[in-house]
């Protein structure tokens, strides 16, 4: 590092120098400590697609800013990285490019590593892994051996949504309206053998633990809480007209059975398959609905169709003839695959009902005997039970309970918990991927590795052929001889790369064991203290590895019941909106009030101009900056051009940082200017030789108020860095601070000394926000040692007395004036100071005083009349 403070801020000099000096002297790296406090922060790791985005680097600094302030806080910090290095992305790129998926993966990963090392992010990169290399997968294969062994792995041939792109399966979630999350192809249904993990048998416990997780935000506990899905009623049989058989339904609304008009079940369900045989244009509807998505958010926006089925059923109750239809709206995968339809209190059911002629009943009313109108629509609300014979004027739980008992009396029906959480689909037949550690004999029995045989490798060198998986083309991949010594084949699907991601922060704390999925260091660390990741992984990844941890906990990897304490959403980064003057080459700003544009049927922009003369721009609109939309600002160039700490300093200082931060490059500018004026006023200082001690110097007015506003800082700073996460709020602090410091004279040792206080604490408050620059500084103010292993400081309580206080005055409620009063002066004392100043006096001259509202420390309310 730098000997002396040069006089300008260079951080193209600085910031090498000080994270070459970090590196040899490894002050990133961690062991455990049973005698000190732990905090273990972590941020998702990244898919290594080439470089980092702004998003990125704004997650990595949010997390990089608590851990550093977490370590001034004597805390022993972890904090790694590693890659989520499996996935579809390498894929695209080996058929594009004809290289394979592993180099590709590699070379990325090399190249975002020195990215993150430039950005100076204290990562303990000893414990880096990629989930791409064997001795990370070989684990969760010996995991998924436990799993199968226990019961929570089965192989099921299921309908599943197929991406005939990618082609791949693709789980419910990551269907996003009705097209595959990666390629944006519409899916199809298809009926394939996959490979199942039984979240479901996890299902309580994942929604009952919600409750206990103070540190989430409330908003993905909700959406955990609907994704499961868990709901009281009863599995209800009607028996089939011809005696053939039954058909089982399962509902939470037994008060609307009478209200029952038709079944409905689904295009897969073997009473649709059977009357397919016979009837082409009913095969046809089927073949239609193969199309379609199974993700019930796509299925809910889509038209309801149907066809009548050869069918009856009879009530349960009633024994009246309903007809059977087959629907496009119902899933074979949820439930039973038929649904007993209610269209006078179900919109869904209205809707088709309407469309189809259906009978439309009206089995529940309002209690407060107000009438309803079926004909606008349906009554889903809860009521009272009419046109329901013997069950007439029950309230839901009375009707449920009264109904319940004769069906279970009959035999025809069972109460039952059920929950809109499906068993976890983990395999995809695609290539790069964890292959899944199973072999099938030639009767194609399922046989599992042995644990000696581990890791089963992907094989790296492969060549493409289309966009299918080779290694369905690989027979020294695919034969095999079991342990048993018998032949057999290997299977070629692969994991699903959530399944890494799954249990990667519990191996981090264990990252060189070789003799298990973890060591007794996981329970040292575990659980994280803090994770930090978009609010978009609610349902898949943070479900996932919350089930995933609780399984490693019953397996007697992990003592702890949850992987993560605290979680933290951060918002994305937006580009700015901005218009270019196309002609002129360069970038110029402005207001978007001065544009119009034109847009196409889907609201995109066409076309625009200026409206003042007509010239064409071009539009860069505020959407989410994207690695796969190739619209993310480079923040590389950036580095180059400001350095990392700017970069850092702007990101925290945009935005909260559960906010969507809006890009500026006019305020990454600013960022830069602010640091300049930092490093000016400390260089100065330092020129003119460090002060001495001032202990026992009396302070001037101006000097107190300049400690005063210090350790206010210091208060507000550590509030809102260590509880509110407000980093925003906090840097804006500590720029008001370093504004009073340039603005107030320090030409004798007692000033230069309240300056020197006030510089060291700005630049321990800056320090884990741009710790380049603070190592620097910390130096040249005199200290020795890594300003990041400096005691955060400590408000002297003394520093924030006040000689007098400023308190406004109100009258009737309206601000007249701001007086200035002792600090100690009583209530009567500032009743006596608001009506003693003139302004106050003009406002109540000639009126009555009714009474006097003192807040202290804030202001006076004089309430008057007349």
């Amino acid at each position: 590092m730098q000997d002396r403070l040069t006089e300008r801020y260079d951080p193209a000099a600085i910031e090498p120098a000080v994270q070459e000096h970090w590196e040899r002297a490894g002050v990133f790296r961690v062991t455990e400590d049973p005698a000190r406090e732990k905090f273990y922060c972590l941020c998702m790791f990244p898919y290594p697609s080439g470089r980092l985005h702004m998003g990125h680097v704004r997650n990595y600094t949010i997390g990089d800013v608590i851990a550093r302030y977490q370590r001034m806080q004597g805390r022993n910090v972890m904090q790694p990285m590693g890659w989520d290095a499996f996935g579809l992305p390498a894929e695209n790129a080996a058929i594009e490019n004809n290289v394979p998926p592993a180099e590709w993966t590699r070379s990325n990963i090399d190249y975002m590593r020195g990215q993150l090392k430039r950005l100076g992010f204290a990562y303990d990169w000893d414990r880096e892994l990629a989930t791409c290399d064997p001795d990370y997968y070989r684990w969760e294969q010996w995991f998924f051996r436990r799993l199968y062994d226990k019961g929570l792995v089965y192989r099921a041939t299921a309908v599943v949504n197929w991406d005939p792109v990618d082609q791949t399966v693709l789980a419910n979630e990551q269907v996003i309206d009705g097209c595959g999350w990666r390629s944006g192809a519409p899916v199809e249904r298809r009926e394939i053998p996959q490979w199942f993990l039984r979240i479901t048998a996890y299902a309580d416990e994942l929604l009952d633990e919600l409750d206990r997780m103070d540190e989430w935000p409330e908003a993905v506990k909700t959406m955990q809480r609907n994704w499961i899905g868990r709901s009281e009623g009863l599995s209800i049989r009607f028996d089939l007209s011809d005696g053939s058989g039954q058909l089982e339904v399962f509902t939470t609304r037994p008060d609307t059975l009478l209200g029952a008009t038709y079944m409905a079940v689904a295009p897969e369900h073997p009473l649709a398959i059977a009357a397919a045989a016979a009837d082409p244009q009913l095969a046809a509807f089927l073949e239609t609905c193969r199309h379609q998505s199974t993700s019930e958010a796509v299925i809910e926006k889509m038209d309801k169709l149907g066809m009548a089925l050869p069918v009856t059923v009879r009530h349960p109750l009633t024994g009246d003839a309903l007809p059977v239809w087959v629907a496009n709206f119902v899933l074979m995968s949820y439930g039973t695959g038929a649904v007993m339809s209610v269209p006078g209190h179900d919109q869904r059911d209205w809707e088709f009902a309407r469309k189809y002629g259906l009978p439309i009943r009206q089995v529940v009313a309002p209690a407060d005997g107000s009438t309803i109108d079926l004909e606008a629509g349906a009554w889903p609300e809860y009521g009272v039970t009419v046109n329901s014979g013997r069950f007439d004027g029950l309230d839901f739980p009375a009707a449920f309970d009264a109904i319940a008992a004769e069906l279970e009396r009959d035999g025809r029906a069972e109460r039952r918990v059920q929950y809109r959480l499906r068993d976890w689909l983990v395999s995809r037949q695609r290539y790069w991927g964890c292959p899944i550690p199973v072999l099938y004999d030639d009767a194609g029995n399922v046989v599992t590795e042995d644990d000696t045989r581990l890791p089963v490798r992907l094989p790296e060198e492969i060549a493409w052929e289309g966009v299918a998986s080779p290694l369905r083309n690989m027979p020294e991949f695919t034969r095999a001889t079991l342990p048993d010594g018998r032949t057999g084949r290997r299977e070629t699907d692969t994991f699903d790369t959530f399944f890494e991601s799954s249990w990667y922060f519990s191996r981090f704390c264990s990252a060189n064991c070789d003799t298990g999925m973890v060591d007794e260091r996981a329970d040292y660390w575990m659980p994280v203290d803090i994770y930090i990741g978009g609010i978009e992984h609610a349902v898949l990844h943070l479900l996932y590895a919350r089930f995933f941890h609780k399984a490693m906990r019953d397996a007697g990897l992990v003592k702890s019941d949850e992987p993560f304490t605290r979680l933290l959403t951060q918002g994305m980064v937006c580009k700015e909106t901005y218009y270019r003057d196309v002609s002129g080459g360069r970038r110029q700003y402005f207001n978007p009030a001065d544009v119009e544009v034109e847009t196409d049927a889907k609201g995109r922009v066409t076309a625009a101009r200026l409206t003042r003369d007509g010239q064409p721009v071009t539009i860069g609109a505020v959407e989410k900056m994207s690695k796969s939309k190739n619209n993310g600002v480079d923040p590389q160039a950036l580095i180059d051009r400001y350095g990392a700490d700017t970069v850092r300093l702007y990101t925290m200082f945009a935005a909260p940082p559960d906010q969507s931060l809006e890009w500026s490059d006019s305020a990454v500018e600013g960022a830069f200017r602010f640091l300049k004026s930092l490093w000016r006023l400390t260089s100065e200082h330092v020129a003119a030789g460090l002060p001495g001690s001032r202990e026992g110097a009396a302070l001037g007015d101006d000097l107190k108020a300049l400690r005063r506003h210090i350790h206010e800082t210091i208060a507000k700073v550590s509030d809102d860095i260590s509880r509110r996460y407000k980093f925003n709020t906090a840097i804006a602090a500590v720029m008001e601070l370093v504004n009073h410091l340039a603005r107030t004279p320090a030409e004798d040792a007692v000033a230069r000394g309240v300056r020197h206080e006030g510089l060291e604490t700005v630049v321990l408050l800056l320090s884990p926000i741009v710790p380049h620059a603070a190592q620097v500084l910390w130096a040249a103010l005199g200290h020795d040692g890594e300003v990041m292993d400096a005691a955060w400081p400590v408000v002297d309580e003394a520093a924030l007395a006040r000689d007098a206080i400023e308190l406004v005055v109100q009258v009737n409620g309206r601000k007249r004036a701001v007086i200035a009063v002792p600090a100690d002066a009583d209530q009567a004392a500032c009743e006596a100071a608001a009506l003693a100043e003139a302004n106050v006096k003009r406002f109540t001259a000639g009126t009555t005083v009714r009474k006097i509202i003192v807040v202290p420390g804030k202001l006076v309310n004089v309430v008057v009349a007349g």
